[in-house]
């Protein structure tokens, strides 16, 4: 059963209008058994301030018209909504709600491909409708980190993720890091396909900015500008090799190459600026900037601190859900909110017609089964969900492995604010840390392998394993590598992976074949050149006793090296320790293969209690004294 204890008056009215009393067998192949429903409790909303609740909860079926939108006055033709008419069945039977003259801007941050998972983009398109028929107008945006990180985006490199905001009428977004995961030139393809434009103010290509800065929305009689903007360090955590171009120089740019922070200051406050100048009631900022230490000086309380006239930060990037205020620059009160990752949560900001900004927070769906299982949502946009999943399945679905433990990306134990798990892979060894290096040493014959731990997405949990939770933990279809590099470079490697503990960095290194300790007391010697990439490493290190099987580490000797061609290859997460290092062997074959060559050729088809323990069996250390 749900437990309702903990759903504040709005958050049960989401879930009216969401179908409650319609909960049932879901259309994806999962049953909602008692036994399967046992879920943690829900959350309540967490907001900035308490706007008025929902007060209607319409039945799943009901759909409405949504008003148009004027184009731009950026020249960017607005798309029509794909949420603003019914299934073809119910045109003509329902009258479009009369206005209230309120507005609610919804928006969606990292959900990772996850249009099945949480809410799922069903239950998004279920609360959209919910509030068109109470008589409020919406707009919908995303933050970025849509288009990779499950099956449907590596199968089809993101198409079928545009394909499906597209239906939803999604009014704007802005690219993540992950969104230049199948190249630059593949997503400026997929923009082109998108019915709603992309928008940063700092992504650019030889000094000249690729989108427009900032859109007007009209929506009520309101003006209301979105200003978007896209963490530097996207230049590192994508491929680097994709920004540059053939003669190995970077033609594209987030503006990091200016490491005071200034520059993207400076580009978002002119956007601002530029967009109230133009007439704008409202400002909200996309950012996909987040608040880990090591995205500094480009954080979300880097920008809010030294800008003025942003009504509300949109925020993505960490997968947090924090809701913040904080000052600006001129020590005005500012809304930062974040929304989550794989559409546990929908993040909203409510504008009343007499009172302006009345709440901006999220709803919060922390159960383990989705929102359009459990609740049997059904409409248009989960149809297409169904689809898109259905024509992948037949392959994907393959079993191709079993295990008889869990493996994990996060903490068995502890839970976030929101009732969420807390990832550790990034901070920490884990037993899917150590399943995927031993893949890669075993399968190459490496000395060692070295796994940035930001290419570990997704838990293989125990039972049968299909090739689709092999792609799922590895969605980006890289290549399995080796090379000779010297006990220095590796040194290096292991310094630049531990420079952000204890915040979570992508480039974190999971590894098997050596063993090494972090002393977190010690700050970080690390220092990022004037592309956001590694500079020489001066300075006490954090790194200590690293040894390689039993022996300590030889700095002068050379050693085999087994991982991905992204760390290895092409400077991943900024690494560039292994410049100059020999190839040995170049794309032998791809990761998610390799994995399912591991445990059929080199486990007996069995991933086994060698990795019961999801801390891992003690090859990474650390210590804050």
């Amino acid at each position: 059963m749900i437990n309702l204890r903990k759903i504040s008056a709005a958050g049960l009215a989401v879930l009216l209008a969401l179908g409650l009393a319609a909960c049932g067998s879901g259309g994806n192949g999962s049953s909602t058994t008692e036994a399967q429903a046992e879920t943690t409790e829900a959350i309540q909303p967490v907001m900035i301030d308490s706007p008025e609740p929902l007060t209607e909860a319409p039945t799943p079926e009901a759909e409405t018209q949504t008003e148009g939108d004027p184009a731009n006055a950026d020249g960017a033709q607005d798309k029509e909504s794909a949420a603003d008419g019914s299934n073809a069945e119910d045109e003509g039977t329902e009258k479009p709600a009369e206005k209230n003259g309120d507005v609610y801007i919804l928006y969606t941050s990292d959900i990772h491909c996850g249009v099945d998972q949480g809410f799922g983009l069903a239950g998004l398109k279920q609360v959209r409708d919910s509030l068109e028929k109470q008589g409020y107008t919406t707009l919908l945006v995303d933050d970025g980190d849509a288009i990779q990180g499950e099956v449907i985006g590596t199968v089809t490199k993101g198409e079928a993720v545009i394909d499906l905001m597209n239906e939803l009428g999604y009014d704007v977004a802005i690219p993540g890091n992950h969104e230049f995961d199948y190249g630059v030139d593949h997503f400026l393809q997929l923009t082109e396909k998108a019915a709603f434009p992309y928008i940063s103010c700092n992504f650019m290509k030889e000094g000249e900015q690729v989108f427009a800065s900032y859109i007007i929305k009209e929506a009520a009689g309101m003006k209301i500008a979105f200003v978007g903007v896209t963490t530097p360090i996207t230049i590192e955590s994508s491929t680097p090799l994709y920004f540059q171009n053939g003669e190995g120089e970077f033609i594209y740019s987030f503006l990091q190459e200016d490491k005071t922070g200034e520059a993207v200051y400076e580009a978002l406050q002119k956007a601002v600026d530029e967009a109230r100048a133009e007439g704008a009631d409202y400002v909200y900022v996309m950012g996909h900037m987040g608040l880990n230490a090591a995205c500094s000086p480009w954080t979300y309380a880097d920008l809010i601190s030294h800008t003025n006239g942003i009504d509300v930060f949109l925020d993505g990037h960490s997968h947090d859900t924090e809701q913040i205020v904080m000052k600006n620059k001129d020590g005005v009160d500012t809304a930062r909110s974040a929304c989550g990752t794989k559409m546990n949560c929908i993040g909203y900001s409510h504008i009343s017609a007499e009172k302006g900004i009345v709440g901006t927070g999220i709803w919060s769906w922390p159960n383990k089964i989705s929102a359009p299982v459990l609740l049997d949502i059904r409409n248009a946009v989960g149809d297409s969900v169904n689809a898109e999943m259905a024509e992948l399945s037949e392959e994907l679905n393959r079993i191709v492995a079993k295990s008889s433990v869990d493996l994990s990306i996060y903490d068995p134990v502890a839970k976030d604010a929101s009732g969420n798990p807390i990832r550790i892979v990034r901070v920490e060894e884990t037993n899917i840390g150590d399943f995927c290096a031993d893949a890669f040493r075993v399968q190459l014959g490496a000395d060692i392998a070295l796994v940035n731990a930001g290419a570990i997405r997704k838990d293989l949990v125990k039972g049968d394993i299909s090739y689709a939770g092999l792609i799922n933990v590895f969605p980006f279809g890289n290549q399995a590598t080796m090379i000779a590099a010297t006990g220095q470079q590796i040194l290096d490697a292991l310094e630049w992976g531990a420079m952000a503990l204890p915040d979570e960095f992508g480039g974190f290194l999971q590894v098997s074949g050596l063993s090494y300790e972090v002393d977190v007391s010690i700050p970080s010697p690390c220092e990022r050149d004037e592309e956001g990439m590694m500079a020489p490493i001066k300075g006490k290190r954090r790194v200590q006793n690293v040894r390689v099987g039993d022996e300590p580490i030889d700095p002068a000797k050379t050693y085999t090296v087994g991982g991905v061609d992204y760390l290895l290859l092409n400077n991943g997460d900024g690494n560039k320790a292994f410049e100059g290092a020999e190839l040995l062997k170049d794309k032998a074959k791809l990761d998610s293969q390799l994995l399912i060559d591991y445990i059929s050729e080199d486990l007996g088809g069995e991933i086994g209690e060698a990795y019961e323990d999801t801390y891992g069996d003690g090859r990474i250390t650390i210590i804050d004294d």
